[in-house]
């Protein structure tokens, strides 16, 4: 029964989690939203990587979105990301 518990909590929780994370935008979309800064990432391997580094900081910072303006590759891609509210 416990482990029904913890379950159940779990799935709660990531549900909860990813209601409130960062979205993706593209630039026409983000004329829209109000800027409120700029994240960086260093140090991905993979274009997702880069992109899920970028979208960790956006939700950190508490931005509801990002877009991504540029990804630099020198042996390990870096990135930048406008975040908006």
């Amino acid at each position: 029964m416990k482990t029904v518990k913890y379950a159940a909590a779990a799935l709660l929780l990531t549900t909860v989690s990813s209601a409130f994370a960062a979205q993706a935008v593209n630039p026409a979309d983000a004329q829209n939203l109000h800027k409120t800064g700029v994240v960086s990432a260093t140090g991905a391997t993979t274009l997702d990587g880069l992109e899920a580094r970028l979208a960790a900081k956006a939700e950190a910072a508490g931005a509801k979105a990002y877009s991504i303006t540029s990804a630099n590759n020198n042996n390990k891609l870096s990135g930048t990301a406008v975040i908006y509210n």
